[in-house]
């Protein structure tokens, strides 16, 4: 499942955000590639260890906390701490696939990542090129959204980042341990949730919402590792 995620991020938040980017220390990419992505990536990364990336890893992280359609289609148990990155100058990030497990930098804790996800600090309009493109089952997708705006898509997802020929594009990437790792059955258990809301918001009343919820309960009791 490939899912837009609208307005993660206030307007203001997505301001504060670009002030620090902009002041931050921007080292090569590769510093946080495995070793074959390491020959296809070609972009800046903000220092893991400069205070101003880990003050806005927390506030995209208190977002993702409030967001009702992030947490029913991530399921998240885990969260890898977002990192920031910006193209330019033609820089890309050539096809290719996460790494299956990430290590916390300075912690033992790892992170399975089951989902990938792209937050945008720049709008569309304020460069050219630059779009994800991602290839799953059902084809090639190209995104580019606007700022504050987020995609969530599958970790086992071969894709790559288009030349960026001009401006600038800024963005959070980190991945996702959901509870539920088969792809399939996050998607099911999702399109559920949504089904049942929408029963929720027209027939508040309905005897079958009782019956509803309690069998998306029992598919995630059946499928979730916590």
């Amino acid at each position: 499942m490939l899912l837009h995620i609208p307005d993660v991020l206030t307007p203001e938040e997505v301001a504060y955000c670009r002030q620090k980017l902009e002041a931050g220390a921007w080292i090569d990419g590769k510093a946080t590639a495995g070793y074959q992505s390491a020959k296809a990536k070609d972009n800046q990364q903000l220092d893991e260890g400069d205070p101003a990336a880990q003050e806005m890893g927390s506030i995209i992280l208190g977002a993702l906390e409030r967001n009702a359609t992030f947490l029913s289609a991530a399921l998240p148990h885990k969260v890898f701490p977002p990192l920031f990155n910006r193209y330019e100058g033609g820089q890309n990030f050539a096809t290719h696939v996460d790494n299956a497990i990430r290590q916390v930098k300075g912690t033992p804790h790892r992170v399975r990542t089951d989902l990938s996800a792209t937050l945008f600090f720049t709008g569309p309009e304020e460069y050219d090129g630059g779009e994800l493109v991602v290839e799953d089952t059902y084809g090639v997708h190209s995104v580019k959204l606007p700022a504050g705006h987020m995609v969530l898509y599958p970790g086992t997802s071969l894709h790559h980042v288009r030349a960026v020929t001009r401006g600038a594009r800024v963005c959070s990437f980190f991945w996702v341990q959901s509870m539920v790792r088969d792809d399939a059955a996050r998607t099911l258990l999702f399109d559920f949730d949504m089904g049942v809301q929408r029963v929720t918001m027209d027939a508040p009343e309905h005897p079958a919402l009782v019956q509803l919820t309690g069998v998306y309960h029992n598919l995630l009791r059946r499928w979730a590792e916590v």
